[in-house]
């Protein structure tokens, strides 16, 4: 077994496509879409194998869609376990508008799971030999699903011995953090929407996350904040790194891409500032990729180079330090 196993609830066929413009009532004429599996789980899997790691993906999956969903993975080279279910995997659409170069997204609900289904994708996790030294769970959870499924998976995660990291939102993490992760990947909004506080500053910041961390709710938070850059925090202080100068064509998967290259680098035995440096470079290479395209390993190389951290071992006050 891979050191590495992600877990998607809700996976989805993502469909990027085109347009010159997006008009209300009107046909909008689109060029040829393109396909690829998504859900924050499957992505994370996706960018592990392009940066040839190993790791499995599970996910649960149905109906038509679903088999093209399974068949899109496979030919990603992928390693997956698939559960199967009655319900209809969803698809997302996602529209790039060609006169503005804005994205339009949009994202439909997963199929309702029952109380088996979702319960089978526990006692995979719970089963699951040898076991993997990583479960990276990402994605919003489907109809069905109990609110406190992540607490679930984070009880189950630390009964095994298995480091959990986390990205997700809302109530389900709030759950997941009472029972304590191992890594915590939000963006700075999910953040402020975690805590109810509006977080304008960098001390707010850095007292939110050592809040978590003192609580004992995370053991690592890496605090993404888009054209702002992102933060490091753990046990050691805090680490700053300023965003990358690429050009943005599509926000789809970067977080997903930052949270695959972290797991990676991390389960190659690199330090937590190692790990951060290679997710901040594939972050930034999936934002320099169109549609639903992620990163890719030969950008995420080269960016990996420009990555410079701003370290300070008392707080995430921004020093001297080079990566």
């Amino acid at each position: 077994m891979p050191h590495i196993l992600t877990l998607t609830m809700n996976p989805a066929v993502d469909i990027a496509t085109s347009t010159d413009h997006v008009t209300p009532t009107h046909k909008l004429r689109c060029s040829a879409p393109q396909r690829h599996p998504g859900g924050g789980g499957i992505n994370v899997a996706r960018v592990i194998q392009r940066l040839q790691g190993s790791c499995v993906a599970l996910y649960p999956a149905g109906g038509a869609s679903g088999v093209l969903f399974s068949n899109l993975l496979a030919s990603e080279r992928v390693t997956s376990l698939c559960i199967p279910i009655a319900g209809e995997t969803r698809e997302s659409y996602t529209v790039h508008e060609n006169a503005t170069g804005k994205e339009y997204r949009f994202v439909l609900p997963g199929p309702e799971l029952a109380r088996s289904e979702w319960q089978a994708c526990l006692d995979h996790v719970a089963k699951i030999t040898p076991r993997p030294r990583f479960l990276v769970a990402s994605g919003s959870l489907p109809p069905g699903v109990p609110t406190d499924f992540y607490a679930q998976l984070a009880r189950l995660s630390k009964s095994l011995g298995i480091q959990l990291i986390l990205d997700t939102s809302g109530e389900p993490l709030s759950a997941a953090l009472e029972e304590g992760v191992f890594m915590l990947k939000p963006s700075l909004r999910e953040l402020r929407e975690l805590l109810g506080q509006t977080l304008d500053s960098e001390q707010s910041q850095r007292e939110a996350v050592e809040n978590i961390l003192n609580k004992q709710q995370a053991q690592l938070v890496a605090l993404s904040m888009g054209a702002d850059g992102a933060w490091l925090f753990n046990a050691q202080g805090a680490c700053y790194a300023p965003a990358l100068p690429v050009t943005v064509l599509s926000a789809v998967g970067a977080g997903d891409s930052f949270v695959g290259a972290m797991a990676w680098a991390l389960a190659r035995g690199l330090t937590e500032r190692e790990a951060f440096c290679w997710g901040v470079a594939a972050g930034s290479a999936a934002l320099a990729s169109e549609g639903t395209g992620l990163c890719q390993a030969q950008e995420v190389e080269r960016l990996h180079g420009f990555v410079q951290l701003q370290c300070s071992d008392r707080g995430p006050e921004r020093g001297s330090e080079g990566r």
